[in-house]
């Protein structure tokens, strides 16, 4: 969501005196860092005109000059080696509108920072750590869409140097088949893969140090291997000569470990896979009832106790059946089912409102009691009803045709006379996790002007894996924090009030790339454990940095064909689904990833665009009719341009409508007519802010916030921005975050909540 290290530093800053140090001699390992030779070592975009110039230099006696044009940001970058597991400071000096430095394929987060000095060199400065197995890294420097050019000089990457390319393989070795020739050998020091040579020819590659080639003709074969990293490929390793085709195949062994049980209708085998096999057969008392190319099988016999054995089956013939296993069929009576969990409700104004978690086993549905009176039966897992003023607990079980469970857990709500609040929302990130300077509130303590709550932040344990873990602020960093118990007891006390409190998944620092539909599902099993765990009404996407971007021809709104992108609406409809109507679902994305996809949407015709441009909007388009609320983040942005075609900078009231107005008025990605992103409603739509200048960049005064609020929703107060329409129905304002604005007296939720509610 947030730079918490430059909001710390930035705390830092304000609070004490800033006193001027000697840095460190940087052990450079950047090569032509001064680009005293030109751009050798330096990779740059095609448009870019990058040069070297002997004026405006920072030292020695040149500098990288280069200049965006149209979708180029004009990067140029360079491959450095480096040491797993190791500390790294990337700095430079840069001068020009809009300037970038960063680094990419750290293996843990990778880091950018940005300036904007048109006049003077101003130094930018990231540390990373790079994982268990980077070998290499790569810097860049770019500039910004429609700036003009830009300088660079001095760039520093100081810490250990990495190795060069890897060592030739050793010990190779090898067996054929009829069919196939494996090789093995050992492992090279620095090697991220190897490659592997038949006849001196390249056949294949592998990261593992096996590899089986399967396309080799019958006959004599000479094998080679080598070893390659980031830094190149070493020499061929000594060779081994292998004869495919004179092997005869051998009946593959007894299956072993026979394993079944029995249900109502179906007997399920599991065994042991028998090298060399092809498939298996199954027989039960003694007759073959079927074949499996898996180690599974269900049967369905007629009730009763049956004994089965498997043999396992391969072109040279069938091996010995394995041992007996005896299964029962026919006599399993299913339980009832378990007690629900994670009973919660909430109130708006008479009508209180109860969602549960499934208990274990089959459901047939739900009874719902208020006391020790049942008020109601359901299917789903919600309820809701109106009522008088007043406090009532209530409680949940379900059943199925053999009975009901127990009764859940109690919770209370009290219904008050008094008129609903307004319909206008705060919504505010709650650091969790981590304190950030501007230090831990307790979840007890959140005051009441915010309705949305979203817990900071649920991050992934690798980029790419999609098991998402929220791990809450440990005592040494927030001394204050509440136990687990007192939590959850905060939580359910919020709820009662009428707030929705959700998980946050991603910020800054927490990449989330759902590659594959392994870690799809891993994310919808762990996202789901957090929100069963803590009772939580949903879930806010706040992907940032690389989580989100379009391959090449991946254009269409509508059908989109990027793994992260279809992966992730996949794993939200699933949530959804299995949440039901009352799960929320909220997201925080960034400018760069909705608004800008009015100029370039991913790498463009040409692919030299970033990819990453506008690559929300294919995932707001696919749930927008489970969305709740979209509140971009209007910070944190480069200048973004609007409807009517002028470029807004961030900070003020105009940047706010515009760049809102556009998801209300809807408008043609990347300029074509026929791919449009519709109009959001209003009531979907919240803007997002940072509550303090120390919070991030883009601080808007409280008057601006509130004068652009009045131009979208009342159509007064309007700068030189004129919206396409009035939206009354405007939802609210997004903030990161509560604690910042608890570290600023609370400027933001008491103003913001009088403003909104006398608009409501």
């Amino acid at each position: 969501m947030n730079l918490r290290k430059l909001a710390t530093a930035a705390v830092l800053a304000i609070g004490g005196t800033m006193l001027a140090a000697t840095p460190a001699s940087a052990a450079n390992i950047a090569n032509n860092p001064g680009f005293e030779d030109g751009l050798s070592g330096w990779t740059c975009t095609a448009s870019s005109g990058a040069t070297a110039v002997s004026s405006p230099v920072h030292g020695g006696s040149k500098a990288l000059q280069a200049t965006p044009q149209g979708a180029d940001t004009a990067r140029c970058q360079q491959t450095v080696p480096v040491k797993p597991s190791s500390s790294y400071t990337l700095s430079g000096w840069v001068r020009g509108g809009y300037v970038f430095l960063g680094v990419t394929g750290t293996g843990t987060t990778d880091q950018n920072t940005w300036t904007s000095s048109p006049s003077a060199y101003s130094q930018l400065t990231r540390t990373f750590t790079t994982g268990a197995s980077t070998n290499s890294v790569t810097v860049y420097v770019n500039g910004w869409y429609g700036q003009g050019a830009y300088q660079a000089d001095d760039i520093v990457l100081d810490g250990p140097p990495g190795a060069g390319a890897p060592a030739v393989p050793t010990n190779v070795t090898g067996s054929s088949t009829p069919s196939t020739a494996t090789l093995k050998w050992s492992a090279s020091e620095g090697a991220t893969s190897y490659n592997v040579y038949r006849d001196g020819n390249k056949v294949g590659s592998a990261t593992t140090t096996t590899y089986t080639d399967l396309g080799a003709p019958a006959g004599s074969h000479v094998y080679q291997v080598t070893a390659v990293n980031a830094v190149g490929e070493s020499a061929k390793s000594a060779s081994v000569t292998l004869v495919v085709g004179n092997d005869t195949p051998q009946v593959p062994a007894t299956p072993t470990g026979l394993t079944g049980t029995g249900s109502v209708t179906t007997a399920t085998l599991k065994w042991n896979a028998s090298e060399g096999a092809t498939s298996y057969n199954v027989y039960r008392d003694g007759a073959k009832v079927g074949s499996a190319t898996t180690t599974t099988y269900a049967d369905s016999p007629q009730p009763g106790n049956h004994d089965y054995q498997v043999s396992a089956v391969n072109s040279a013939g069938e091996s010995a059946r394995s041992a007996t296993v005896s299964v029962t069929v026919g006599n399993d009576t299913p339980p009832p089912p378990g007690t629900p969990t994670g009973l919660a409700a909430t109130v708006n104004g008479t009508t209180v409102t109860l969602s549960w978690n499934p208990g274990t086993g089959s459901v047939t549905g739900y009874n719902v009691y208020r006391g020790n009176t049942k008020v109601g039966t359901t299917t789903t897992r919600g309820f809701s009803e109106t009522l008088p003023a007043g406090t009532y607990a209530y409680r949940v079980s379900a059943f199925n045709p053999v009975g009901e469970s127990s009764k859940s857990g109690e919770v209370s709500v009290t219904v008050s006379d008094s008129p609903p609040p307004g319909n206008k929302v705060l919504v505010g990130y709650l650091h969790a996790s981590f304190a950030n300077g501007s230090g831990y509130v307790r979840m007890a303590d959140v005051p009441k002007e915010w309705n949305f709550i979203n817990l900071s932040f649920g991050e992934p344990t690798s980029v790419t894996s999609g098991d998402i873990r929220f791990v809450r602020c440990p005592v040494a960093e927030c001394p204050s924090v509440e136990s687990d118990a007192d939590f959850i007891a905060a939580i359910k006390a919020k709820q009662a009030q009428g707030k929705k409190v959700l998980i946050s998944i991603g910020g800054q620092n927490g990449q989330v790339q759902l590659t594959t539909t392994a870690a799809r599902d891993k994310f919808v099993e762990s996202v789901s454990a957090i929100i069963d765990k803590y009772g939580l009404d949903g879930l806010d996407v706040d992907f940032e940095g690389h989580s989100l971007y379009l391959n090449a021809g991946d254009t269409n709104l509508a059908s989109p064909t990027t793994p992260v992108v279809v992966n992730l609406i996949s794993a939200l409809k699933t949530l959804k689904a299995k949440y039901g109507a009352n799960f929320v679902l909220t997201m925080a994305p960034e400018t760069f990833f909705v608004q800008l996809g009015y100029q370039f949407y991913g790498p463009g015709a040409s692919g030299s665009a970033d990819p990453r441009a506008g690559s929300y909007l294919p995932v707001i388009h696919a749930l927008r009719n489970d969305l709740t609320l979209l509140h971009v983040q209007d910070y944190n942005s480069g200048p973004i341009t609007g409807l009517d075609n002028q470029y807004h900078t961030m900070g003020n009231a105009d940047f706010h409508v515009a760049m809102t107005d556009m998801l209300l008025a809807g408008f043609p990605i990347a300029g074509n007519p026929n791919n449009v992103f519709p109009a959001l409603r209003p009531e979907q739509v919240a803007i997002g802010l940072p509550a303090a200048q120390y919070a991030g960049n883009g601080y808007t005064s409280v008057a601006e916030v509130q004068k652009a609020f009045d131009c979208l929703s009342k159509g007064t107060n309007c700068g030189s921005y004129k919206p396409k329409g009035v939206y009354r129905g405007l939802r609210g304002l997004m903030t990161w975050s509560i604690n910042w604005d608890k570290y600023n007296n609370f400027e933001f939720s008491r103003n913001h909540r009088a403003y909104l509610d006398a608009l409501s």
